[in-house]
């Protein structure tokens, strides 16, 4: 499994990193909506963890992108801030799972694997 990590809070995606890292799980990670779209131009990605509330592009904004460059890229929101509307507005838009922060390292790559499982 290629993960990629997007989130604009550089220690939260560094330590999720590591953290999938150290799991076996290869991964990359990025610090904004461009650069994750920039990535997935460049490499296949199995899964990509994503945060909603970023500044310049936000996360649905992210998730449509990338849906057109790789439509079989699994796509779960891991966010702080989340509400009910940004939940539905995810799932809508083509998300597996939308989970809080912080969130469980063994529930996020459980959530990876359901995901692909789909």
């Amino acid at each position: 499994m290629k993960v990629l990590l997007v989130d604009d809070e550089e220690e939260m995606v560094s330590a999720l990193s590591e953290r999938l890292s150290l799991r076996g799980i290869e991964n990359d990670c990025v610090l904004s909506g461009m650069d994750a779209v920039k990535s997935v131009l460049r490499d296949t990605y199995d899964v990509v963890v994503l945060d909603v509330k970023m500044p310049g592009m936000n996360g649905l904004e992210t998730l449509e992108k990338i849906q057109e460059i790789q439509p079989k890229a699994k796509i779960i929101f891991l966010t702080g801030h989340g509400s009910v509307a940004d939940c539905e507005a995810g799932k809508n838009a083509g998300a597996c799972y939308y989970l809080m922060k912080p969130v469980d390292i063994d529930v996020l790559i459980e959530s990876m694997k359901e995901a692909l499982e789909k």
